[in-house]
Formats: structure tokens, C-alpha cells, sequence
């Protein structure tokens, strides 16, 4: 690949939307170009990264047993209105109507196609297990697109769908699929746990996420300490807390309450009253299902909203606002209690308040706290315990009792049990042995292929840019030119290219007329594994320099025999990528 015959813009700045580093080194590598806002299109380099990541999804997909199809992009509504998505999934779905006046969406995930498609098709319990999986751009119309690739709207997704004839059958099928899953992201090179996750707008039983560990991940995880003699991991949303406490039963002084005035959040009371927040407890008022609830926790803690959702069994979800606070409470925000809470008949409360008897609280009137509350003596409301908060660094590991870590990651992967959520919607049944009719058992299996590139990024790079894990570069190696006007230099670079060819190796050749810094430059920011350079100085002395873009090392190999020896240096560039 000649840099003179290809299109390869790149840039020294960034551009000035780009807020995370794959999308700044993306841009300015040449490997995308913004169209319109969440919308990219892919440039050469790019594009071969790109196929490089589809060529190991398609290569283990495959060798999983999984059949590849191509559904269409556009999906009329409906199917979506068999499953009740039409109005559940929200803004994200792009609707719009043909020229027939019919709706229509473009795909955001494609289940209701895929069970559209089998349930005419598959109609006897010998036709499974199947296994259909497909590479293609999905749409979803983010409010926010934000991080370039990481939430863009069109994106280009590998998604599978495993239907079986029973649950022993599905668990099967999820465990090939989250082996593949292995494979792949090993394959890849990329530092990555498997979490325990929530099932979203897919729905399903249950669900597990692959996320790629970068700090500036969107996601937070909680991960056992004792990785990886202990491989627990779970998103935070999903991760179960622990609670290592005695109950407290110590006697508790009269209640008492205590002016703070204009003191409305956690942090201003800890601040007037002199205590730590792990004193207070947080009274959050919020709305399920249009009715009130109350929820406590410890004034350090975080809600788990997604714990509470599921608990409460509610469809819909958010806090109470100014209004509803001050007719609940009668008071202003920050100053609500559960003595005294009089507007809500719910109450709930983290498992971790057992462990106190003393509390400070709000004491549902303005500019008023109390001191050492009992939630066994002061408070008159029924109280239902349960897990409600995020899971902090230090709680217990569910499995096995070490401390858990929080770190962050980006989600690339995620692999759904569905069960019969959409075959009974959709009467998508087969004929067992006995000729009775019987829902499919189905699974979902999605890879955000795009992302896999940012993720990467995000996770190998340096102050002069990318660095590719050979898996998924562009090119093995950069082979940089630096005079192309003198003949003798130009036809070793030419040789040196067709050498690196018979190795089976793919060449960036950079046979720019371009200033050497300028070309050095390109290759650290286009970051390929290997570089090679050839220059007038270096080859007066028999020598060709070559550089491990990943370690910086850099060394000379002879110019007459350098297909041997580089390809003994390069198998050394490979073994600095593996764990």
C-alpha cells in the first residue's frame, strides 16, 4: 500500500469537537472524517482496521457453528408492533414512512427481524439448534452522540440469534457463543473482563457483558481482587452488594432536632454539623409508576436505580421534583426524613442502615435536621430492606469474599439469554417429538465492531499516537522512504517492500517527498507495530533501521539478508503483544 496512491489526510491537531483520544487520534491519523454529528465515514486506513476486527469476529462466529445471513437495515414497524417495542424503545428508534404511507424503522437490533424471518422457516425441533449471525450498520438515534465512535448513531454491529428447542439447548448455544466471545477479544489482543450485566430494552433472563478496560471508559465495573483465581466481575448497575455487618441494637438518645439552615445537600450538612457523611442518612423521593416512594441509604452511598426498578417491579422510573418533594415532605429539598414522611406509604431502605442505630437526617421541615434517629423507634412507616446502592471498591466479592475494584471500562460486547420474550410475541414455534407446538428458546449475541477499533485505541496508545496490536492494524509495518529523489535509496526501499511482501506481511510504504520528521511523525501517530526505515546514511553503512512501535525500541538489522533477519526481529515485535 503506497502512502503516493491511498488517502491518508492526516493532521496535527485535533479537531475541536473530539473530547476522548480515539476520536482525536482517529481524525488525525486520516482513519475517519466526521459526516454529520454521531455519523463517520471510514477512510483506507481505517477501513482495513475495520476488516481486520470483522475477519477474527466472522473467522470465530464461524468455527462457533453460526450461520452468516444479511437482513435488510430497514424493518417495518410491524414487527415491532408484534413485540411491543414500537413504543417501548423509545427516541433512539428512527421512524418514518415509505412512499406507501406504511411505518418503517431503521434497525437498531434486529431480534424481531431475525424471529420474523425463522418462524415461517423452521418449523420441526430437527431443524435445531440454529445459529444465524450477520456484520452490518445498525442506527439509534442518540440524543447525545458524544467520543466519536464509542456513541455514535450508525454504527456497524455483528449480531447473532441462537434458537433451540429447550433451555438446556439455549444454555448450550450461550456458552458457545460466550467461548467465541473469548476467542475473539483474546484474539484481538484487547485487555478485557466478562461482567455480569443488565438486561436493558433487549430484555431476556440474563446477560453478561465484554468490556474492554480503559479509564476513560463509560462504564464502571466491579471485579473481584482475586482475578483471575476468582473471575467475578459485574457492572456496577448489576453488581450485588454484600453487606459484612452486625445490626446495631445499641440504645439510641431521644431524637432531637438541630438548625441547619440553607444546608440542602450531603456535603453542606456534613460541613455545619462537623460529622463524616457516613453519619447521614439520604431520604431520595422519587416516582414509580406514577406513585411516591421513599427510598434511605447512607449519605456516602449512591442509588442503584436499576436495583430499586426491579424491585418495585415498575415500568418507569425518576426522581420526585421540587414540587412534589416540598407536598411529600412538607419541606424543601434536602430537609426530608422517613420520621415524620407523611405523603409517601413506601418506604425502603438499603441493608447496609441495619448496621446503625444513630442517624442524622432530614426532619421534613425547612432548614431542620435531626440527630441520633432510630430507624427502629422513630420512624412509623413499614420499612422494606433490601440491596438499592452502587457497589463501591472494598465491599465484599459475592464468590468469594475478597474486596472488589472498580475500574472502568467500554462495553464491545454483550450476550443476551432472551428465553421466549419474543417467540411467544411473535409465535415463533416449532413441532417437538410428540407434534406439539413449543416456543423457540432464543439468545442474542451483539459485538460493536466499530467500537472494538476505538476501544482498542483507548486502551494502546501513547503521546505521539496509536498503537495498533498487530491483530487489528492497518498494515504490519510502516516502511518509511526517507529520500525517494536519490535512486539507490528508493530502489532498496522497493526491495525491502517486496521482501516484507514474500514474508506475507501487508506494507504502509511511505514513498512520500515529505521532510523525515514529518514522515516519523506520521508513523508514531498511525501507530503500525513494526517500522522500517531506509535512508542514504544507514545504508552506506549496510544497515536498515527498524522500530517496535509498542516498546520504542529501536535497532539496525543488515540491509543484504533483511528478509531473514527481520522476520527473526519481528517475531520478537509479536511476543511483546502477548500476555
Amino acid at each position: 500500500m503506497r502512502w503516493s496512491r491511498s488517502y491518508i489526510p492526516t493532521l496535527k491537531e485535533a479537531p475541536a469537537d473530539a473530547e476522548v483520544i480515539s476520536h482525536k487520534l482517529l481524525v488525525r491519523a486520516g482513519m475517519i472524517r466526521k459526516m454529520t454529528s454521531g455519523i463517520y465515514t471510514w477512510l483506507p486506513l481505517g477501513l482495513r482496521a475495520l476488516e481486520k476486527a470483522k475477519a477474527i469476529v466472522r473467522r470465530e462466529m464461524n468455527a462457533a457453528g453460526a450461520c452468516e445471513i444479511l437482513m435488510p437495515m430497514v424493518i417495518p414497524a410491524d414487527l415491532w408492533i408484534e413485540t411491543g417495542r414500537w413504543d417501548k424503545f423509545g427516541d433512539q428508534l428512527l421512524r418514518f414512512k415509505d412512499r406507501n404511507g406504511r411505518d418503517c424503522c431503521l434497525g437498531p437490533t434486529h431480534e424481531e427481524a431475525v424471529t420474523g424471518l425463522l418462524r415461517g422457516e423452521v418449523r420441526s425441533y430437527r431443524q435445531l439448534p440454529l445459529n444465524v449471525y450477520q456484520i452490518q450498520t445498525k442506527f439509534r438515534d442518540e440524543l447525545r452522540p458524544r467520543f466519536g465512535l464509542m456513541r455514535g448513531r450508525e454504527f456497524l454491529m455483528k449480531d447473532a440469534y441462537s434458537f433451540d428447542a429447550d433451555d438446556a439447548g439455549a444454555d448450550k448455544s450461550y456458552m458457545a457463543m460466550r467461548d467465541a466471545y473469548h476467542r475473539i477479544f483474546s484474539g484481538m489482543t484487547l485487555d478485557f473482563r466478562q461482567v455480569e450485566a443488565d438486561t436493558g430494552a433487549i430484555g431476556g433472563n440474563f446477560s453478561h457483558e465484554f468490556m474492554v478496560l480503559a479509564e476513560t471508559g463509560e462504564d464502571s465495573i466491579a471485579s473481584c481482587t482475586g482475578w483471575p483465581g476468582c473471575e467475578w466481575a459485574a457492572n456496577v448497575e448489576r453488581a450485588p452488594v454484600v453487606t459484612a455487618f452486625k445490626e446495631d441494637s445499641a440504645p439510641c438518645p431521644p431524637m432531637e432536632e438541630v438548625a441547619t439552615p440553607n444546608q440542602h445537600s450531603i456535603e453542606e450538612v456534613c460541613a455545619f454539623l462537623g460529622v463524616e457523611s457516613r453519619a447521614l442518612i439520604k431520604t431520595l423521593l422519587l416516582v414509580a409508576d406514577g406513585a411516591p416512594v421513599a427510598v434511605l441509604l447512607r449519605g456516602d452511598r449512591e442509588l442503584n436505580e436499576i436495583k430499586l426498578t426491579k424491585l418495585l417491579g415498575a415500568d418507569r422510573l425518576a426522581f420526585a421534583s421540587p414540587e412534589q418533594v416540598r407536598e411529600w415532605s412538607g419541606a424543601p429539598a434536602g430537609f426530608a426524613g422517613p420520621a415524620g414522611l407523611k405523603g409517601v406509604d413506601r418506604l425502603y431502605a438499603d441493608n447496609e442502615l441495619k448496621s446503625g442505630n444513630d442517624w442524622i437526617a432530614g426532619a421534613n421541615r425547612a432548614d431542620t435536621h435531626v440527630r441520633h434517629l432510630s430507624l427502629i423507634r422513630d420512624v412509623t412507616l413499614p420499612v422494606t430492606w433490601a440491596d438499592l446502592r452502587n457497589a463501591v471498591a472494598g465491599d465484599p466479592c459475592p464468590r468469594c469474599g475478597r474486596p472488589v475494584e472498580l475500574k472502568r471500562g467500554i462495553e464491545v460486547g454483550h450476550i443476551f439469554k432472551l428465553g421466549t420474550r419474543y417467540s411467544d410475541a411473535m409465535h415463533a414455534v416449532f413441532l417437538d417429538e410428540s407434534g406439539r407446538e413449543q416456543p423457540m428458546i432464543m439468545g442474542c449475541y451483539g459485538i460493536g465492531v466499530s467500537r472494538v477499533i476505538a476501544a482498542c485505541i483507548e486502551q494502546n496508545f501513547d503521546g505521539d499516537g496509536i498503537m495498533f496490536p498487530p491483530p487489528l492494524a492497518p498494515c504490519d509495518v510502516h516502511l518509511v522512504c526517507l529520500d525517494p529523489q536519490n535512486a539507490g535509496v528508493a530502489a532498496k526501499a522497493d526491495a525491502l517492500n517486496a521482501d516484507l511482501t514474500a514474508l506475507g506481511l501487508e506494507t504502509l510504504y511511505d514513498d512520500r517527498e515529505e521532510r523525515p520528521g514529518v514522515k516519523f511523525k506520521d508513523a508514531d501517530l498511525i501507530g503500525l507495530p513494526a517500522q522500517v526505515v531506509v535512508g542514504g546514511k544507514s545504508l552506506a553503512r549496510g544497515e536498515v533501521e527498524v522500530k517496535n512501535r509498542r516498546s520504542g525500541d529501536r535497532t539496525t538489522l543488515p540491509a543484504e539478508g533483511f528478509r531473514e533477519a527481520f522476520a527473526v526481529w519481528y517475531q520478537g515485535v509479536l511476543r511483546s503483544w502477548r500476555p
